[in-house]
């Protein structure tokens, strides 16, 4: 006679230990992989800001600074964009939100062209922000001379609107 294999079932409460325990599991597995991680990202941060002589953390600045300047423009079209579909928007105020958007593109474009100005001036990096009332510029360079200074003006007297004591022009560095 052939023996026949017993199984044995688990009863409920076993099942509920067993499923209990691959929690803690892979509970105990994600912490681990959170620290290691969340210790890697430290290392590259501190590496980032740390980083001393190869100018990282500038370029993350101004690279930086042109992502946040991109949202929040995409986020102010956005807004616009919303007014003007509304049904409930009276027609001058969806005019007003369409010059608020030829306004804006205007802006984004003379930015482009005046950083673009700037480094070909001889200036390794710079950042635009204009406004209605006052345009921004930040050089990457440590120090600008009263020279350097009269150039970048001169290019953006030439190129807006702006009068001199609109513009703000700023030297960064880490």
């Amino acid at each position: 006679m052939a023996k026949k294999e017993k199984t044995k079932k688990l009863s409920s409460n076993g099942k509920k230990v067993l499923v209990l325990c691959c929690m803690v599991a892979l509970l105990v597995v994600t912490g681990v992989l959170n620290y290691v991680l969340n210790t890697q990202i430290k290392d590259n941060d501190d590496n980032l800001v740390n980083g001393g002589n190869d100018g990282t953390a500038v370029e993350t600045f101004f690279s930086s600074h042109r992502s946040n300047r991109e949202t929040a423009r995409a986020e102010e079209f956005s807004y616009l964009d919303a007014i003007i579909s509304s049904e409930s928007t009276s027609e001058s105020v969806k005019a007003t939100a369409q010059d608020k958007q030829v306004e804006l593109l205007s802006f984004i474009e003379k930015e482009l062209v005046l950083e673009s100005l700037i480094k070909a001036k001889g200036f390794e990096d710079a950042v635009v922000t204009m406004s209605t009332n006052n345009l921004n510029v930040i050089v990457k360079q440590a120090e600008l001379s009263r020279e350097e200074v009269a150039q970048i003006l001169g290019t953006i007297l030439q190129e807006t609107d702006y009068v001199a004591n609109q513009i703000y022009v700023v030297p960064y560095s880490a």
